[in-house]
């Protein structure tokens, strides 16, 4: 028993195993379900980097922050002490650091947030939630309405190739049905890369910068690869390479900046 004590107390007192050392809620390394993340952070460190050369700090607003992985991950960066993070509907069962923003609010993306003001930020962030939404031009129209010129924002939402998304839209509630299951299902759109992009650039208003997907295949026995530096970069490599063939897609895009005559 005393033996069993010491090899439990050996256990909890092990350090935490963090997705990119920074990330609790996946142990792997590399975790390619939270590699999206890993690479905004990348980007917007970069632009608030920019913006301290600028003698300016970067406004970030971080839509359905849930958890507050991004925040997580921008804290790890050189230049998080110029970024001011703003978070709509932070969940608060995941523990999350509220220290790590500026403000916190809780508001409905399909009324298009009216409460905050037009061109408020430089960066909005807008992770896993679009997918989630039953009307989406309003809430589409809302990133470029919240952007400053010359801001950029990161959407990202899962994906399938066609023609897999008209059996998720059509065939899967079917089949719900006919087996009288149970399941809730809180996704209520189905998205390719190209139908997602077209949305986007419809109703945003904002120009298009990258696609890149994240997750062709993961998990399962591959799950231990998720460890080693070389399958993160070469899944990297590969989502830019097929962005629409992953089951996760994150496009930037970027509102135009006002022409310099145009403050006369």
């Amino acid at each position: 028993m005393k033996l069993w004590g010491l090899v439990e107390n050996a256990k909890s007192a092990a350090p935490a195993r963090l997705a990119y050392g920074v990330d609790p809620k996946r142990p792997q390394r590399y975790s390619l379900r939270q590699a999206r993340y890993d690479a905004l952070a990348h980007d917007i460190d970069a632009l608030a980097g920019a913006a301290a050369k600028a003698g300016r700090r970067l406004s970030v607003l971080d839509i359905g922050s849930g958890g507050g992985a991004a925040p997580l991950h921008l804290r790890a960066r050189p230049n998080f002490g110029v970024i001011d993070i703003d978070a709509a509907d932070v969940d608060m069962q995941y523990n999350v650091d509220t220290s790590l923003y500026r403000s916190m609010f809780t508001g409905d993306l399909m009324q298009g947030y009216p409460q905050l003001a037009s061109a408020s930020y430089d960066v909005v962030i807008c992770e896993q939630v679009l997918e989630h939404l039953v009307e989406l031009a309003v809430p589409m129209a809302t990133f470029g309405r919240l952007l400053k010129p010359g801001g950029r924002a990161f959407i990202g939402a899962p994906i399938f190739l066609p023609p897999l998304h008209l059996a998720r839209r059509h065939l899967v509630p079917v089949f719900d049905r006919m087996t009288a299951s149970t399941h809730k299902r809180d996704h209520v759109q189905a998205f390719t890369l190209a139908n997602l992009k077209a949305a986007l650039l419809a109703n945003s208003g904002l120009g298009f910068v990258e696609a890149r997907g994240f997750r062709i295949v993961s998990g399962g026995v591959l799950r231990p690869l998720e460890e080693r530096r070389w399958w993160w970069a070469f899944n990297r490599w590969l989502g830019a390479a097929l962005p629409a063939a992953c089951v996760e897609v994150q496009i930037v895009l970027e509102k135009l900046a006002a022409p310099e005559n145009s403050a006369r």
